[in-house]
């Protein structure tokens, strides 16, 4: 019964408003004849004062003024308050002078009185819990700072929160020393003496900043000993507030995303996703949904990846189906007659493959080499190979094989089809990436596990990254090897130590190095060298094709296939890969 709500406030302020106006009528009667009302003057106040109420509470709710939490009532509300009055009672007097006999007699200099005497005790009700928060009474209200003047912010002002916005700030000089919502915008350059000062606890980040700004502002106010920090997020098309997580911190938005180009090369087109439940063969799924594909089939060896994606996109076809069987693959192909094929499926995880030699090489390229072979023969316009940054001086078997791919998908006889490779870094929370893992360790006490202290990785957000290679894919002409800008490469180690930051236990959870794993770099590469082609986006290049005779190449793959020593195979085909033959 005493939690709030838009209606127990709303019934709340008519009850109020019907009492205090039946009190400032009977008190404007009163001090019109000095408090000795003579009677022929009362026989009519229930009329007035039941047709001055039906007039107050239709401006009222006009002007929306029944819908603002009272908390957070500004001058611009008491300002619409005023102009209800005067609507008002303006009609009153249409009325009056339309249709005096009913209110006759009637002292008009009343209607003047009740209409300052109205908006004074209406308007101080209003404003009341506004005063009491900002005169420090002891509600019950967290203390908060409000970064960014915006649209939203000034929506988070009007409702009713369990925060009190006590202090602003915000970068530019257009509105610093202005005010917003009666609160005066202080600059970025107060933060410590505002938090200081308000006694402040929670922070509300209100609009976009830079990754730069953004990471800056979250290592002050940690330092502040400030964790509850909130920042603006677009979901489903609806702005909210979450808890700033690390993708917030680390992840590279494109400025250069072209949706237009990728509506049109998805649009209405048949398209077959393989590793279509991982974590990027599933995100090109719901982008290719949302660009409109005509038909999804989806192809997974894994039942319940499949199952899950699944369930997201029902109009989808699901394959439950390995890209190494060859046979069943080509009856998918057959049957669906697709005319892109985006080809995610692999194994990625660096340790596992080391220790399965035999499944990785096997997998990522015979797999890839069946949807290739098998795209070209059934004519898909479009191939578009999912591909990896340690395929760049690979010092690993997983690396190792992504690169064979590339080569095979540069160097094939394509005919009509046109094929592509797109070699992009980590994307934050996929299976398998650090971040789920250190998630874990933290809050299971620590401690948080790196391999060492200089380690880097390049990252960028899955929706982005799988954005950018439909993007990619619209303006490939096949035969290329792309690569996306992932931006700077990002310390593991900052990493594990904003996160800990980010659960408020840097005093509780350690971070321990364990050394570098079978394979592993300290850090991956992107480019080989700096003689890549630039596109007409910022984000995307086209790497220095590597030239490899395609029948020699098969060759080479069939011997890879049937080797025992698989590292000394993958060497002969891929130079570049420097390691040990033996683990």
């Amino acid at each position: 019964m005493i939690t709030p709500s838009p209606f127990k406030r709303t019934l709340f302020f008519i009850l109020s408003d019907i009492i205090l106006s039946f009190g400032t009528l009977f008190l404007a009667y009163n001090l019109r004849f000095n408090f000795n009302i003579e009677k022929q003057y009362l026989d009519n106040f229930f009329l007035v004062f039941g047709v001055l109420l039906f007039l107050k509470i239709v401006a009222i709710a006009y002007f929306k003024i029944y819908r603002i939490s009272w908390r957070f009532v500004s001058l611009y509300e008491v300002k619409k308050l005023f102009y209800a009055h005067i609507v008002a009672y303006g009609l009153f007097v249409l009325l009056f002078y339309s249709f005096p006999e009913p209110f006759t007699p009637f002292p008009r200099s009343v209607l003047i009185i009740d209409l300052f005497l109205s908006i004074i005790f209406i308007g101080t009700l209003r404003i009341a819990k506004r005063l009491m928060v900002e005169g420090g009474s002891n509600i019950n209200l967290t203390q908060t700072l409000l970064i960014g003047v915006s649209p939203f912010a000034q929506t988070l002002l009007r409702e009713q929160n369990d925060f009190y916005v006590s202090a602003i700030v915000d970068d530019s000089e257009m509105v610093i020393g202005s005010y917003f919502s009666n609160i005066q915008v202080n600059k970025f350059e107060d933060i410590e003496s505002i938090v200081e000062n308000k006694g402040v606890r929670s922070v509300i980040i209100a609009k976009e900043f830079d990754q730069d700004v953004l990471r800056s502002l979250y290592s002050r106010l940690n330092a502040l000993n400030i964790y509850d920090i909130r920042i603006v997020s677009l979901e489903k098309k609806e702005k909210i507030l979450k808890k700033v997580t690390v993708e917030d911190l680390l992840a590279r938005y494109p400025k250069d995303l072209d949706l237009d180009i990728i509506s049109t090369f998805v649009k209405d087109k048949s398209i077959l996703i393989t590793g279509a439940g991982g974590s990027i063969g599933s995100e090109i799924a719901r982008q290719c949904q949302k660009f409109g594909a005509s038909s999804l089939i989806l192809v997974d060896n894994s039942e319940y990846n499949l199952y899950q994606i699944g369930e997201q996109i029902e109009s989808a076809e699901l394959k439950l189906v390995s890209v190494t069987d060859k046979k069943r693959l080509e009856m998918i192909f057959k049957e669906t007659k697709p005319q892109i094929v985006i080809h995610a499926a692999a194994y990625k995880h660096v340790p596992i493959c080391e220790n399965n030699q035999e499944m990785a090489v096997f997998n990522n390229i015979l797999g890839t080499k069946n949807v290739i072979d098998l795209s070209i023969k059934y004519r898909v316009q479009k191939v578009v190979v999912i591909s990896t940054d340690k395929a760049v001086r690979p010092t690993n078997v997983m690396g190792a094989t992504k690169r064979v791919t590339e080569l095979y998908a540069n160097n094939v006889d394509a005919k009509e089809t046109e094929i592509v490779a797109v070699r992009f870094g980590n994307v934050l929370g996929s299976s398998g990436s650090v971040i789920p893992k250190f998630k874990q360790q933290i809050e299971e006490g620590g401690p948080v596990t790196v391999t060492h202290p200089e380690i880097t990785r390049y990252f960028m957000l899955i929706p982005e990254a799988c954005q950018l290679v439909l993007q990619t894919a619209a303006i490939a002409k096949g035969g290329e090897l792309f690569i996306l800008d992932m931006g700077d490469p990002i310390k593991i180690v900052d990493l594990a130590k904003q996160m800990i930051q980010l659960y408020g236990k840097e005093n509780e959870v350690e971070i321990h190095f364990t050394g570098l794993r079978p394979g592993e770099k300290l850090y991956e590469e992107l480019l080989l060298d700096e003689s890549e082609q630039k596109t007409k986006y910022s984000s995307i290049f086209i790497a220095k094709p590597t030239v490899y005779d395609i029948t020699q190449l098969n060759q080479d793959i069939e011997v890879l296939l049937d080797a025992e020593d698989k590292v000394k195979a993958l060497q002969k085909i891929v130079p570049e890969f420097t390691r040990e033959s033996s683990l």
